[in-house]
């Protein structure tokens, strides 16, 4: 499908049957109609199952020879992840689909009777209105080694979430039983304090056991890094704690199964990163990508997974557009409101963009001057934050073309391409 709103529009013929579709979690309602926006026949309730999308297909070609129509398109709201099995199976099927933006249904729905009232009828013919106005966007399913990216990304979100659950449930049983731990050792996490924390002890039950003996299970765990020294600061602690004694059978058993939690998150993750090496692999340019000076496996996993193959985009500013980067502005006669970003799109690309532009800033030669040039420059300088937004757009120009076209990064040629730049460098 085309990308521009003449084109999406000109897409739409004489010949072109439009099919709205409101989606539900059980049940689709579905409403045609012509290139003029007049409705043909009577609207069509389908399940969300095979049998279901088989019977609405049929309803489309059948009301497609009906009415002397060539071609379909269905169109649709992306409803949660209710729509994704539709766009599948149409997509598996050849048929042409289209997503119109809630909002839009949401604010032209009193248009046609002028009547706030919301049904499932009254929304599938308000969609199939949009489709033929070329008020839609294509969306971009990720195929293959693309979706099983974003799948991994997700996944990986969802192992983030988890650890940080734990590790805050941790904290929360060593401030009840043991708040001194963290006086000897500074993180709980180290090799040596979670191989302590493995005894399941109380500090009370700690002093009981010799010096000699902690020292010799701590060198099972690691050679370095813990002494006798450490051992009689930790029992020291452990002497003065005031750390609860009751219900202390409960409290070790808590332990163990956080500590547990814990351990099987870390092997989860450490599983999803060899299989998400295995299928950078499978992706063009991603050496290249990852020969950026800043750029790690994680934000080349993260962006691939948000944006999928980068065949198809013929421009970098899809791809800005849809991390929600590209600039609104407010203007009314004279006045003129401030120029500010969109924050349309996947907000999981712009928040991962935005997390990688502050240590490619302070790490890669080209974007740190291209950063100073903006906030000092003579005329027109921009704040820091503006400055950022703009490398966020660059860094996605640069992922485009390394991505894309197979080139190599080179940070004074990226300098070199820059006039303003070139032109102040001269000067000083």
């Amino acid at each position: 499908m085309n990308y521009t709103q003449n084109q999406k529009i000109s897409q739409i013929s004489s010949h072109t049957l439009i099919i709205g579709v409101d989606i539900a979690k059980f049940k689709h309602v579905a409403r045609a109609q012509d290139f003029r926006g007049v409705d043909l026949g009577k609207p069509l309730t389908f399940e969300n199952s095979k049998e279901g999308f088989d019977g609405f297909l049929q309803w489309c070609q059948q009301s497609m020879l009906n009415n002397g129509c060539s071609e379909f398109i269905v169109g649709m709201e992306p409803t949660g992840q209710y729509w994704l099995n539709l766009v599948h199976y149409l997509k598996d099927h050849d048929i042409s689909y289209a997503v119109v933006n809630p909002l839009h249904v949401k604010k032209s729905k009193e248009l046609d009777d002028n009547s706030p009232t919301k049904n499932d009828v009254k929304d599938a013919k308000v969609i199939a209105q949009l489709v033929k106005d070329g008020r839609y966007a294509v969306p971009n399913i990720p195929q293959g080694v693309y979706a099983d990216l974003r799948e991994a990304m997700k996944i990986r979100d969802l192992l983030m979430t988890d650890l940080q659950a734990v590790q805050g449930r941790v904290h929360n049983w060593m401030d009840r039983y043991f708040p001194e731990f963290l006086t000897v050792f500074k993180d709980w996490e180290g090799k040596s304090a979670l191989h302590i924390l493995r005894l399941n002890l109380l500090p009370h039950e700690l002093l009981e056991v010799p010096d000699e003996d902690l020292l010799t299970y701590l060198r099972l765990a690691t050679k370095r890094g813990v002494g006798l020294s450490r051992m009689r600061s930790l029992k020291e602690a452990a002497s003065c704690s005031v750390g609860i004694r009751e219900g202390i059978d409960m409290a070790k058993l808590e332990l163990v199964i956080l500590l547990d939690q814990y351990e099987m998150i870390k092997n989860k993750f450490e599983e999803l990163d060899s299989k998400m090496d295995a299928l950078l692999q499978q992706v063009p340019s991603v050496s290249r990508m990852l020969a950026i000076r800043g750029i790690g496996k994680d934000t080349v996993a993260g962006f691939l997974a948000e944006v999928g193959d980068l065949n198809n985009y013929t421009h970098p500013k899809q791809i800005i557009k849809l991390a929600g980067l590209n600039l609104r502005e407010n203007t009314s006669g004279k006045h003129k409101g401030q120029t500010k970003i969109t924050k349309r799109g996947r907000k999981k690309l712009r928040a991962l963009l935005f997390r990688v532009i502050m240590p490619l800033v302070a790490k890669n030669t080209a974007f740190k001057a291209m950063h100073e040039y903006y906030t000092k420059r003579p005329e027109n300088p921009l704040k820091k934050m503006q400055s950022l937004i703009a490398l966020c757009n660059k860094l996605i120009r640069v992922l485009f073309a390394v991505g894309k076209k197979g080139c190599q990064f080179n940070e004074e040629k990226m300098l070199n391409d820059i006039p303003h730049f070139t032109s102040s460098k001269m000067v000083a």
